[in-house]
């Protein structure tokens, strides 16, 4: 039986991922995000809902300075780093847990390392910004490589696939060897499916399902089910009444292998991930 890496090489240090599940708390320095656009525009209200996540028990926390929801409009690299880089710096010295900057700009994630971040997870695989490599290589960060079909304006423009998690694990590959050529060592890198990315209801659900499949590509799998439309659609709940959804999603991914799941609600989801672990691993 192919199994999961239990590790995961992060900027300074390792994460334990046979310990207990890690939990990746969204913040959102957006005014335009599909959940929490606007709550944590400002400065002071982004580093206090950070320290608020890892009082819950959140293990990482991604911060993110442009929306990548569907049809969400690019924001220009000023922009970016005027509204993620003052967080970061913010954050300097009172969060014990590792940043991830979330965005898929060489520029940006340099400058997000160079304040503190550890992490760099990029939307795009490495396929948007051909610098991005080697910002990461050259840094030592930890890197997250996601499946997306095009940037947030056209990417549900075409959900149809043959075999979907085949041509999403290609597609990880490539991104995989993109990180290889430019030095990024392999136990530095996290995958992500890519839930909600150019995904159609049917092929989200087909993801969570299949998830163990992807042990083939020999690293940790994140996910990031948390308040997405195709729980809505399911269930016929508005984003901000999606956290039961979420969970059963979590739960489920982690039986199916997931170790690493990013999230808006970290409190409620790390007692679901936790519980869920105890349920499926006995004894661990």
């Amino acid at each position: 039986m192919v199994r999961f890496p239990e590790t995961w090489a992060i900027g300074r240090r390792s994460l334990d991922l046979s310990r207990r599940p890690c939990i990746m708390g969204i913040l959102n320095v957006t005014p335009d995000s599909f959940s929490d656009g606007n709550s944590f525009f400002s400065r002071e209200k982004a580093v206090d809902r950070a320290l608020e996540m890892e009082a819950e028990g959140a293990d990482i926390i991604d911060i993110g300075g442009e929306s990548t929801r569907p049809n969400a409009a690019p924001v220009d690299e000023q922009e970016e780093l005027r509204r993620v880089i003052p967080v970061i710096e913010g954050l300097a010295g009172r969060l014990k847990i590792p940043i991830s900057i979330d965005t898929y700009k060489a520029s940006v994630a340099g400058a997000a390392l160079a304040a503190g971040a550890e992490i760099v997870n990029d939307i795009s695989g490495l396929s948007f910004d051909s610098r991005m490599a080697e910002v990461v290589a050259v840094a030592g960060s930890g890197l997250v490589v996601m499946h997306t079909r095009g940037n947030p304006l056209e990417m549900q423009a075409n959900t149809a696939y043959g075999d979907i998690i085949a041509e999403i694990t290609a597609s990880l590959r490539g991104s995989l060897a993109l990180a290889a050529s430019a030095g990024i060592a392999a136990d530095r890198i996290a995958v992500d499916p890519g839930i909600g990315f150019g995904k159609s209801v049917a092929g989200n659900l087909e993801i969570v399902r299949r998830l163990a499949e992807f042990a083939e590509l020999g690293r940790p799998v994140l996910v990031g089910p948390s308040r997405k439309s195709f729980i809505g659609k399911v269930l016929g709940r508005e984003s901000d009444e999606r956290v039961y959804g979420t969970a059963a999603v979590v739960a489920v991914a982690l039986v199916n292998g997931a170790s690493i799941f990013r999230v808006h609600d970290v409190k409620e989801m790390r007692d679901v991930a936790d519980m869920a672990r105890a349920l499926s691993r006995p004894g661990a």
